[in-house]
């Protein structure tokens, strides 16, 4: 059997800072098979953007420490050979940042930021060749070739066009088209591994609904594996093979896209599901409280001060251990153990597990809310 595309395995990973130590992933672990798309969600602030950039090797440090774990690409250890994460970046992976304004100069026009990662892909860093090559005008190939190249993959993007985008400035171009930009430039360079770090946040609905379409259709087109960082649940379930749901820097519930959203079992992921106001009477449901203190997190379950079924002496003591739940379904929980059955998991999560909802709802913005799939804001803060 092939090696997964993507594994981690047991990753912590801590930030210095002047309010103290944040001790941010409490040993996270995943895997991503070829040709996989998975979605890992949760609350802001819960460590998703951290492990994506762990992956991708763009995670600066410091003030990020790599406390233990591993990132293996194709059974290969990357985390702890930076050479070989460095030649990995830059030859098999890519990714899609939140912010277009964040990632595209606003003093270059569009063809000339996408010209530059079309000549200078693959290298490791400024070098005398290099900058001769530069120099004598072989900087990556003919400039009419490159502009053609750069018109095609703006075109696959269904921007209208192209030829006259290329030549404006960022800030002249609209959240959407941004977006656009930022997905044709990360596959530019034809990657096998792809990141999505919540790509459509600050997208209107029905532009998400474009952007994700692109997304899934090129994935699919060329056969990519795909790691989906996101809160919106419903975005999650619409793109997803597998999910893996985050709380506090620690995975709490993975399985199959269908399982975990029509029988899920962590208590975590219960009170999000319930979190999504529902367009027939509104009636969603919360959960209270907020994200862990990083700077010190709840002993044993970071998840117990706000769970339902939380269980003094147990809850705080250790943290739980992954106990399957099904058919290639886990939830880390110290309600399972492993000699239940599937069957006897159920019954445990619907006896166990229930949120009270609340009846402050502001039926606009949960309407709105409803048909994105969005978790309600007070619900990821």
């Amino acid at each position: 059997m092939a090696d997964p595309i993507v594994e981690v395995d047991d990753l912590k990973i801590h930030f210095d800072t002047y309010e103290g130590r944040h001790r941010v992933l409490d040993g996270v672990n995943l895997t991503i098979e070829e040709g996989e798309t998975v979605a890992l969600v949760g609350e802001t602030g819960c460590g998703k953007s951290v492990t994506g950039k762990s992956i991708m090797g763009t995670l600066k440090r410091p003030p990020a420490e790599v406390v233990s774990g591993e990132i293996r690409y194709r059974g290969t250890e990357v985390l702890g050979d930076p050479e070989a994460h460095d030649r990995v970046k830059r030859e098999e992976m890519s990714m899609i940042f939140q912010d277009p304004m964040t990632y595209l100069s606003p003093v270059f026009t569009i063809g000339d930021i996408m010209s530059d990662i079309y000549r200078y892909s693959g290298e490791s860093g400024l070098s005398w060749p290099g900058l001769l090559k530069e120099l004598l005008g072989f900087a990556g190939g003919d400039e009419a070739e490159i502009r053609e190249r750069n018109v095609e993959l703006l075109r696959q993007m269904e921007i209208s066009n192209p030829e006259g985008v290329l030549d404006k400035y960022p800030a002249e171009l609209s959240g959407g088209m941004r977006q656009r930009i930022l997905i044709a430039m990360a596959l530019m360079n034809e990657p096998k591994f792809l990141i999505a770090d919540e790509p459509t946040t600050a997208l209107d609905v029905t532009v998400q609904d474009q952007i994700l379409g692109l997304i899934t259709e090129r994935v699919e087109q060329e056969n990519l594996s795909m790691l989906y960082i996101t809160h919106n649940l419903g975005v999650a379930r619409e793109i997803a093979d597998r999910i893996y749901v985050m709380y506090g820097g620690n995975i709490v519930e993975s399985g199959p896209a269908d399982r975990v959203f029509d029988d899920p079992r962590h208590p975590y992921t219960v009170g999000l599901l319930e979190s999504i106001p529902k367009l027939t009477g509104l009636e969603g449901s919360g959960i209270d409280g907020s994200i862990p203190d990083y700077t010190d997190p709840p002993t044993g379950c970071r998840f117990n001060p706000r769970c339902p079924a939380y269980m003094a002496g147990e809850c705080d003591a250790a943290d739980p251990e992954p106990v399957a739940v099904g058919d290639d379904h886990e939830a880390a929980c110290f309600l399972y153990d492993e000699s239940m059955t599937p069957e006897e998991t159920i019954a445990v999560a619907e006896r166990d597990i229930t949120y009270v909802a609340d009846d402050a709802a502001s039926t606009d913005d949960a309407q709105t809310n409803a048909i994105a799939g969005e978790v309600p804001a007070e619900d990821q803060q």
